[in-house]
């Protein structure tokens, strides 16, 4: 049923994705010559599902902001990571767990699974459900700054990924 999906795309998308996986593969299986037809098979393999399963967008992403996402992302690492450790070892600071909902702008599907998987290495708070237009997330303490981190972290993602 989706076997016209590859039928229009630009052979320079397609053979890019073949380059990735066959550096995918260097840098698992390595360079060995007696590899090479289990490689050809095993990257093209990989390239007609990847184009089945994740059409090409239109969207190119930012060098520039992909950078400033993972500075972001280092940087709510570092002070959750702090903040939990913190609760952990010291009993006198209260937990107050519970759920907040967190009024996305992404559709269902790629974008915001990609959200989900990104804020779920996040410290203190993990995605716990969804509906069409909010995720849902249980955290240690729903009085912390959690819906104010994570739409930075939305539209940090929008931006170096998305920005069509």
């Amino acid at each position: 049923m989706r076997a016209h999906v590859t039928a229009g795309v630009p052979w320079r998308r397609a053979a890019s994705r073949a380059v990735w996986f066959l550096c995918l593969w260097l840098v698992l299986a390595g360079a060995s010559p007696n590899d090479i037809p289990a490689a050809i098979i095993a990257i093209a393999a990989a390239t007609w599902t990847s184009l089945h399963l994740l059409e090409p967008g239109t969207a190119r992403p930012s060098p520039r902001a992909i950078f400033r996402l993972t500075l972001l992302f280092l940087y709510h690492s570092v002070v959750a990571g702090a903040d939990v450790a913190r609760r952990a070892l010291d009993p006198r600071l209260p937990l107050r767990p519970g759920f907040i909902a967190y009024p996305t702008g992404l559709p269902r599907g790629p974008r915001r699974n990609v959200f989900t998987t990104l804020t779920s290495l996040l410290p203190g708070s993990v995605p716990a459900g969804e509906d069409t237009t909010q995720i849902l997330y249980h955290c240690l303490d729903v009085e912390q700054p959690v819906v104010e981190d994570l739409a930075a972290e939305e539209i940090a993602l929008v931006r170096a990924l998305y920005n069509d």
